[in-house]
């Protein structure tokens, strides 16, 4: 079994880097890809860049030129719903493109034909994640993840966003990944800690949260893959 680690900024897959051992380096494509084997599992740590190309190449690397069997996702996210603050850890049952618009034609926004509007996720790494989430006394909250090549600092876009896809939160790269994990049925989590809450101070809060957060979603991840490690043995 060889599980991914994806995150879209270096500093998100920061601290994984820290924890794990024995890391090969290996340049392709523009980017950089880290292997490493953890409790007999091997593992592959990328950041895509940002935004839903990016990832979407990245992930796709990922599943083809490395074999990876399953995606875990571990990244920041800003906040839609008001039950959500700065610091919580989330974990997407759904993705979905807010920026995919072509209502001209009739379908719904968020809708392209041969496609669907939403993605569920994989329910057994979702369970896995939260059973994990309680046993380390952490609150995990499932939320409807909204994708979109913008960073969204601006409350009309935001409640757009809330209306159209009933989203909890939003980022830039969850829906890409899912389209492509979908498309080739391989397994995806993606752990998001909310640094913003998308309004007029979200550029702010972003920066200043971001390491913070970033790190409290990795540590939830490396646990996560520890269990997935002890499950598949």
């Amino acid at each position: 079994m060889k599980i991914a680690l994806l995150g879209a900024m270096s500093e998100e897959i920061a601290p994984l880097l820290k924890f794990f051992k024995d890391i090969k380096t290996t340049k392709y494509a523009s980017n950089t890809y880290y292997e490493t084997s953890h409790n007999g599992t091997d593992i592959v740590i990328a950041y895509s860049k940002i935004g839903k190309v990016f990832s979407a190449l990245t992930t796709t690397i990922l599943i083809e030129k490395f074999r990876c069997d399953m995606v875990l996702f571990s990244g920041v996210a800003g906040a839609i719903s008001p039950s959500l603050q700065i610091g919580d850890i989330t974990v997407a049952t759904k993705t979905a493109q807010h920026d995919l618009d072509i209502t001209a034609f009739g379908h719904d926004v968020g809708f392209v034909p041969e496609g669907s509007k939403f993605i569920d996720l994989d329910k057994s790494l979702i369970d896995i994640a939260t059973t994990v989430a309680k046993v380390n006394n952490i609150t995990l909250k499932k939320v409807t993840v909204a994708t979109g090549d913008q960073f969204i600092a601006n409350d009309k876009r935001k409640e757009f966003i809330k209306e159209n896809f009933k989203a909890d939160a939003i980022e830039m790269e969850g829906g890409s990944v899912a389209v492509v994990c979908h498309s080739m049925g391989v397994p995806l989590l993606v752990l998001r800690s909310i640094s913003d809450t998308a309004d007029m101070d979200a550029g702010f809060d972003f920066d200043k949260f971001l390491s913070t957060s970033a790190k409290a979603s990795a540590k939830l991840l490396i646990r996560i893959v520890e269990e997935i490690s002890k499950e598949r043995q």
